[in-house]
């Protein structure tokens, strides 16, 4: 393939293209864009100087923003957030006022509008469902409360989203024509998912194990073992850089992070697995509201995420997920789901197993949520022959997706009302 050529796969692959998909991002881009500007001109909780972190649900914005996060979870982040940040400076005119919390937040609106469409050409492309079960599964994925709230957050999760699931329609993509990942695009996928969570890492390399005669002869598991490594090389090589080759930082900040961030909470395992882990990514929980302080003498209110306190959310969470395994189990042998469960299950282990960060749990969403629609898709593949089946999912989704709207267009209600009190 010729580099024009190339170079135009790419745009195609990564931008709108049809009259659907530009429908789609357009509606999700104006929806978002609006949410994110309102937020970032009326309040100062999308960034403050004086809030180091945790003004809401955890995220750290001002750290992202001005360090780019610890090395130790986010390596390479600081490169795009230096970038993010002048670019956002010298449209406020050197300000950290209004304009450039719009600037942050209008990123975040767009990214997450192009990660929303990467799902939806997944679903015409890859699974090729009809277009109205897509715009379906849209709708519901759109509603979540994760999209919801890194549509004006700026933080990694929100990039991670997007770089999730373009890299997940790319290897589909390129599966579905039985090719090769090319070395340079596992490479910069390696680099840029990893470099904003490092344990993410690891999803990229999911695909590689399900190309076509990968096992036939030792020459092409030595060539998917070389792309490997010259992926894993070229970042861990950035990676030692950024903190001038001093090995013995990582081993003590990993073990001070996995310290901090797993111990035991008072609540139990299960509720914080469904309520915060599964649950808390997608239908918003009640809040609760904290005192904090900057160490300097200014103190906030911040806000997280409660458990689930009635028995119809459990109920909500239980169903989606019942519906995702019932993919996962009725889609055994197709590789396509098999890259997106194991991807999953490394977010079950990290959180579920290892219990990393399970207390606020639901702030990861931007790490696997994208599946939940997916796998569903594969689902209603499953079933295109059978109309009976076909119209029953299709009446539990709008059910669940009925419930969900109204819970999470009241919780965020819940959530401009701490805004006006706290953060005008």
């Amino acid at each position: 393939m010729k580099f024009k050529e190339k170079f135009r796969y790419f745009f195609k692959t990564l931008l709108p293209w049809s009259w659907a998909e530009w429908l789609v991002f357009t509606v999700f881009f104006a929806i978002y864009g609006a949410l994110a500007s309102f937020i970032a001109l009326n309040y100062r909780i999308v960034f403050d100087d004086r809030i180091p972190w945790d003004a809401y649900f955890s995220f750290d914005n001002r750290s992202i923003v001005i360090t780019g996060g610890g090395f130790e979870r986010h390596p390479l982040s600081n490169y795009f957030f230096d970038q993010l940040r002048g670019l956002a400076l010298s449209i406020s005119g050197g300000n950290r006022g209004e304009v450039f919390r719009l600037v942050l937040s209008m990123c975040s609106a767009f990214v997450v509008s192009m990660a929303v469409l990467q799902v939806f050409k997944y679903l015409r492309n890859i699974i090729r469902l009809p277009l109205w079960i897509s715009i379906l599964l849209m709708t519901f994925f759109g509603l979540f409360s994760t999209n919801i709230l890194l549509a004006f957050t700026p933080e990694t999760y929100t990039y991670t989203l997007f770089l999730l699931c373009f890299f997940n329609y790319y290897a589909a993509l390129k599966l579905r024509k039985e090719e090769k990942i090319p070395a340079l695009a596992l490479t910069l996928a390696t680099v840029s998912v990893g470099g904003f969570t490092v344990t993410n890492a690891a999803k990229v390399f999911i695909p590689v194990f399900f190309e076509k005669n990968l096992f036939k002869n030792h020459k092409t598991i030595l060539n998917a073992l070389l792309r490997m490594v010259i992926s894993v090389a070229v970042f861990v090589l950035l990676f030692l850089n950024r903190i001038d080759f001093d090995v013995q930082r990582i081993f003590t900040k990993t073990g001070e992070q996995y310290e901090k961030f797993s111990k035991p909470k008072v609540t139990p395992l299960w509720d914080m697995i469904s309520s915060w882990f599964l649950g808390g990514n997608v239908l918003f929980s009640g809040f609760v509201t904290r005192d904090y302080h900057n160490k300097k003498g200014f103190e906030y209110k911040a806000l997280f995420m409660d458990v689930y306190t009635s028995w119809m959310p459990y109920v909500f969470v239980f169903l989606l997920i019942t519906l995702v395994v019932w993919s996962v189990a009725k889609n055994l042998k197709n590789n396509m789901v098999a890259i997106l469960a194991i991807s999953f299950a490394v977010d079950i282990v990290i959180h579920g197993v290892l219990k990393f960060g399970l207390h606020t749990s639901y702030i990861y969403g931007g790490h696997f949520v994208f599946v939940y629609p997916i796998l569903l898709g594969w689902l209603f593949f499953a079933y295109r022959y059978s109309a009976k089946i076909t119209t029953v999912l299709s009446s539990v989704l709008v059910l669940l997706m009925m419930y969900l709207a109204a819970n999470n267009i009241y919780r965020m209600s819940e959530f401009f009302h701490f805004l006006n009190v706290y953060y005008k």
